[in-house]
């Protein structure tokens, strides 16, 4: 009998696809370094100024080493940062609204001694607040402040920030056409100026006031728009931003703002 040569097992056929190998382990990356007078800001313990002020008077210590460079980097929530001797950390939001007298600048000091918006706030025992846009010193009306930057800079973004609406007395009766114009808008050094709406409020025999909703405030939005027309502002009044209304608050007082009303913003 002649043998017979045993088969060898039949190979299972070869996969094309490449062989899926795990994939590396990612390496947690850093948290970024700023400047300890910009995080101390950012805490909601200061401005960026008096934080600076602060570090340059030796109150400050990062990983209890006292540092006088305000550009000395630092890790939020890594690095150890103390205030005289107290440790740092994010202080509760606040938000509120001031209804702003005439005759106030939206400042924190003035070099020339002139009045800001913080009196009104004297005696009161507030934390840090800073103002949340602007309003000249001639104009009034609602005002923001909070110790929220980041709240803040969304509430002021011109693209996303909520409208603005104000009440303006002027100089003269508006027609319809000059409504319309103020609307369209104009360029003014090279900025375009205008409304998302421009109404007659009431009117009277020299002159009217106007309801004016802006998209985005530039500097002196209303006032530079208004004179390119030739047209005189007597009084100008914020009196809403986006669905919080000014409403009955006094001139001169403040309010805290809800926790709806800062989430509505």
């Amino acid at each position: 009998m002649t043998p017979t040569t045993p088969k060898r097992p039949s190979r299972a056929p070869r996969d094309p696809r490449p062989a899926l190998r795990p994939a590396p382990c990612a390496t947690p990356r850093p948290a970024p370094r700023h400047g300890v007078a910009r995080v101390i800001s950012k805490l909601g313990l200061g401005s960026r100024s008096q934080a600076a002020q602060w570090v340059r008077d030796g109150r400050v210590r990062v990983n209890q080493q006292v540092v006088r460079d305000a550009e000395y980097p630092v890790r939020q929530g890594v690095d150890r940062i103390e205030i005289e001797g107290q440790e740092s950390s994010a202080a509760p939001r606040i938000a509120l609204m001031l209804n702003k007298p005439r005759g106030l600048l939206t400042t924190t000091s003035d070099e020339r001694g002139r009045a800001t918006v913080y009196a009104c706030f004297a005696g009161s025992d507030l934390p840090w607040v800073a103002p949340v846009g602007r309003l000249d010193k001639a104009s009034e009306g609602l005002l923001l402040f909070s110790n929220d930057p980041v709240w803040a800079a969304r509430i002021t973004d011109p693209e996303s920030g909520p409208a603005r609406t104000y009440h303006v007395q002027i100089d003269r009766l508006p027609s319809r056409e000059l409504l319309r114009q103020l609307e369209l808008g104009v360029i003014v050094d090279q900025q375009p100026l205008g409304a998302r709406s421009v109404r007659c409020l009431r009117s009277g025999h020299r002159n009217a006031w106007l309801t004016i909703v802006l998209d985005e405030g530039r500097n002196r939005h209303i006032r530079r728009l208004l004179a390119a027309f030739d047209i005189a502002v007597l009084r100008l009044v914020r009196v809403a931003i986006g669905s919080l209304a000014l409403g009955a608050l006094p001139k001169g007082k403040w309010r805290m703002l809800t926790a709806q009303e800062i989430d509505a913003l």
